[in-house]
């Protein structure tokens, strides 16, 4: 026996006997009214962009006009075909060189700003730091109260890897002056599209 089964048999035999069940969680007030515009205004106090599109245009389109020539972008989502894959990739730190992610949020969050990305979305969990900037497409119909509303959805117990991203990476450790794009992406931009089923 390995180190580390011998390891995981002994705590094994310690676990404490009976039924441990979880708390009740319990609802906090989110955001009342207009949920769109609340998002767009947590989302822009964070640092966060937002991009609502004409009706009609293309998603293709639209990304194409924030990326720009010349700039690699690689995308998560069915939904922009014309693209490479996240995860086409042999090995997740291959997207280091990456400029622009395209990801698919399951839904965003009014109260905050943020959007909910899990493994399912991502596809390549790294997508969502190596990449230079972030395009999130969010359907406006998928924007929830608030973050304790989030907790509660069943994405988050049925995921592997969860992750609420608002806005942009940022530090304000040195002297106190904000640095966005420190650790991470240094854009998030969410593009408001309904999701096609």
């Amino acid at each position: 026996m390995s180190a580390r089964a011998d390891m995981l048999a002994r705590l094994r035999t310690r676990l404490p006997q009976g039924d441990f069940p979880l708390p009740d969680l319990p609802r906090f007030p989110g955001v009342e009214g207009d949920l769109l515009a609340a998002f767009k205004t947590s989302l822009a106090a964070m640092g966060g962009q937002w991009v609502m599109p004409p009706e009609g245009e293309p998603l293709s389109t639209v990304i194409r006009a924030r990326a720009g020539a010349g700039r690699l972008v690689r995308v998560s989502t069915d939904e922009l075909p014309d693209f490479e894959r996240t995860d086409a990739v042999a090995t997740p730190g291959a997207l280091e060189d990456v400029d622009i992610g395209v990801v698919r949020a399951r839904f965003g969050v009014a109260e905050t700003g943020s959007v909910f990305l899990s493994d399912r979305e991502l596809r390549v969990n790294t997508i969502a730091y190596l990449a230079q900037h972030l395009i999130v497409l969010l359907d406006p119909a998928a924007i929830i109260s608030g973050i304790a509303d989030a907790y509660l959805r069943d994405d988050f117990t049925s995921a592997n890897y969860v992750s609420l991203m608002t806005g942009p990476s940022a530090t304000a450790d040195i002297e106190g002056v904000l640095i966005r794009g420190a650790q991470g992406v240094r854009s998030l931009t969410v593009v408001f599209a309904k999701q096609v089923a």
